[in-house]
C-alpha cells in the first residue's frame, strides 16, 4: 500500500510516468493526511453505499472511500493518471476507474450499470473551474444520491452554504437550496495540496432532499429567474429581471410589488419562496 501524502512517494509515482500537473484541468493533489479520511467519514457512506468520485488523481481519496463502501467508482478526465491508479488501487478490490468526463456522462444510465440498488453518495475533491456545473449536473440528474460531498474554493463553498436572502447568496445558492440542504463543514488550507494553489478550500455536505421545499410549474423557467435576477448584481433585481427575462420594467415591478419586494431591492434579499412567486408572475 503506497503513502499517497507522502511527497517522496509522490514524485516517485509521477515520475515514473513522466507526469506533469495540468493547470488547464485544475490539478492539486492532497498531501495532508487528515483530510481524506476527515472527508470519507463526513459524507455519511455505510459498508453497504456506492460512492461516486469525481477526479480520482493518484487515489488518494479513493483509497478512503475502499476503506468505508461497498464499491467505489471513480471518474478520471486523465488518461496519464490512469496507469498509476492500476497501482495505487491494485489493494482496492471495490474500486472501478472508468475515463470519462463527468460533464458528458449520462449519470442515471452509469448509476445503473455501476452501482444498482445500492444507497449512492458522492464525494470528491472538485477541480475549481468546473465546480458549479458538475454539482448542478449532480443535483439536475435526479439520480437519488443521499448526499454529496466536495471540497470546493473557500469563496465558493460560503457562497453555497450561505442562507438564500442574505447578502452571501447568490444564483448558486438558491439553485443548490431547491435541490438540497448545504452544511460547511471544514476549512482546508492551501499547504494541504501539492502543487499548492493560491486560494484555501472548504468541505461541504449537499443532503438532497426528497422533495423540493418550494413548488414550482416549470423548472427550467424558475431557474432562468433566479440566473437573470442575480446576472447583474449591482442592479437592483428589478433592471436584471427585466433584462434577462425581456420583459418590460413595468411588468417587473408589478410583479416585484406582489411578492412583497420593493423596486430597490437586490436579487440576493429574495426568498426561495418570492422566486418561485416570480417564476409563476413574469411566466404567465
Amino acid at each position: 500500500m503506497y503513502n499517497l501524502t507522502d511527497y517522496k512517494t509522490i514524485k516517485q509515482l509521477l515520475g515514473q510516468q513522466d507526469f506533469h500537473f495540468s493547470k488547464a484541468l485544475g490539478q492539486n493533489f492532497l498531501v495532508n493526511p487528515d483530510i481524506c479520511p476527515a472527508m470519507a467519514e463526513q459524507a455519511g457512506i455505510t459498508q453497504e453505499s456506492g460512492v461516486l468520485e469525481i477526479g480520482a488523481g493518484i487515489g488518494v481519496l479513493t483509497v478512503e472511500l475502499a476503506k468505508r463502501a461497498k464499491k467505489v467508482v471513480t471518474l478520471e478526465i486523465d488518461t496519464r493518471l490512469l496507469p498509476i491508479l492500476s497501482r495505487t488501487l491494485a489493494d482496492c478490490p471495490n474500486t472501478e476507474v472508468l475515463n470519462r468526463d463527468i460533464l458528458k456522462t449520462d449519470l442515471p444510465l452509469l448509476v445503473q450499470e455501476q452501482f444498482g440498488e445500492l444507497p449512492l453518495y458522492v464525494c470528491a475533491n472538485l477541480p475549481y473551474y468546473i465546480t458549479s456545473p458538475v454539482i448542478m449536473a449532480l443535483l439536475e440528474s435526479r439520480v437519488p444520491f443521499r448526499a454529496i460531498t466536495v471540497m470546493v474554493q473557500k469563496e465558493a463553498a460560503e457562497r453555497i452554504c450561505a442562507p438564500v436572502g442574505s447578502r452571501g447568496a447568490g444564483a448558486l445558492t438558491a439553485a443548490v437550496s431547491y435541490y438540497a440542504e448545504a452544511d460547511y463543514l471544514f476549512d482546508v488550507n492551501r499547504d494541504s495540496f501539492m502543487p499548492p494553489p493560491k486560494v484555501d478550500s472548504a468541505v461541504i455536505r449537499l443532503t438532497v432532499r426528497k422533495t423540493p421545499p418550494v413548488q414550482v410549474a416549470d423548472e427550467k423557467y424558475f431557474f432562468r429567474v433566479i440566473q437573470s435576477a442575480f446576472a447583474q448584481r449591482r442592479k437592483t433585481a428589478a433592471n436584471s429581471l427585466s433584462a434577462g427575462l425581456g420583459k418590460d420594467k413595468q411588468t417587473v415591478l408589478s410583479a416585484l410589488e406582489k411578492i412583497g419586494a420593493a423596486p430597490t431591492d437586490r436579487a440576493e434579499t429574495f426568498s426561495l419562496e418570492q422566486f418561485a412567486l416570480l417564476a409563476q408572475l413574469l411566466g404567465e
